[in-house]
């Protein structure tokens, strides 16, 4: 792991705020294009891009607060707002992110006069591969987010990968855990894990691969919005169930208990009006057609 990728003069560059930064490049880049597709302001998708990132930045790390409340209350101010508490490389939680800079974004629509859920939609696919290069960051600077031990899930996988340089060697990542107590209390830091940042790196493609070939064909505002929340809650969903992280009701995790709420949130946007398509020469063209088939 690379958690610090090089130094330019006295200013560090770290992975993850690295690839961070192409997420936003790249977001924007796609909204703006989005944006002008759907005849909305070219302008506000900058806008929006920026005040996500904020929202997103900001509400992940409240819902870390919130997480390890026990933590933080035992800090001192100068603690807190150091790089063990509120800036340190750990603890941004992306559902704190979405839930957050969703809202804010809301607000700036609403007073904007623009179509929330047309922006949703426009989003969609800057969502799935904005996480997607998000979580390299994630893998790079092994933050923590990387999944069980290999030998206690597939042993027989080849990529099991070792995280003992990352900013939370497993060491640190399972102390305290039913997983140290069968290595003996400690997990080795060159223990091999799952690499389920690339997992999720490897979702977020094939989900923005997807979302990019259907963000013509679907009419009705939200559609494509609530199609992606089912998608990306159901990998989730399922990529929690071999990281370490507490379970808190029916043997589910807290990520995992979000995502179930937005899967059933997106089942309402998707199903909420007809689904309809475009023949192909509207798909390629971009053009209103005058015909469409209901399925």
């Amino acid at each position: 792991m690379i958690p610090k990728l090089f130094q330019l003069g006295p200013i560090p560059v770290y992975s993850y705020g690295l690839m961070l930064g192409i997420c936003f490049i790249v977001a924007s880049w796609l909204l703006q294009r989005e944006f002008k597709r759907k005849k909305l302001d070219e302008g506000a998708a900058v806008n929006i891009t920026f005040i996500a990132l904020v929202g997103g930045v900001a509400g992940s790390k409240l819902l870390y607060v919130i997480e390890e409340w026990r933590s933080f209350s035992a800090m001192s101010w100068g603690q807190i707002f150091s790089t063990d508490g509120l800036f340190s490389p750990a603890g941004l939680t992306f559902y704190g992110g979405l839930i957050l800079a969703t809202a804010l974004v809301y607000f700036y629509t609403r007073a904007k006069k623009i179509p929330f859920l047309r922006v949703c939609d426009a989003a969609a696919p800057s969502l799935a591969i904005g996480y997607g290069i998000a979580r390299v960051g994630c893998h790079l600077s092994g933050d923590g987010d990387y999944g069980l031990p290999v030998s206690e899930f597939m042993s027989w996988v080849p990529w099991g990968t070792d995280y003992s340089n990352g900013t939370l060697p497993p060491s640190i990542a399972f102390r305290g855990s039913e997983i140290a107590a069968k290595f003996g209390g400690v997990v080795p830091d060159n223990t091999h894990c799952h690499p389920t940042p690339m997992y999720e790196f490897i979702i977020g493609g094939l989900l923005f691969w997807l979302l990019w070939r259907k963000r013509s064909v679907f009419k009705g505002d939200g559609k494509l919005f609530g199609l992606y929340l089912m998608l990306s809650g159901a990998a989730r969903l399922l990529v929690e169930f071999i990281r370490l992280n507490p379970r808190f009701f029916l043997g589910l995790s807290e990520a995992q208990i979000i995502s179930v709420v937005l899967i059933g949130l997106g089942a309402y946007l998707y199903l909420r009006t007809p689904t309809t398509f475009a023949p192909e020469s509207a798909k390629v063209t971009g053009k209103p057609v005058k015909k469409t088939a209901k399925i």
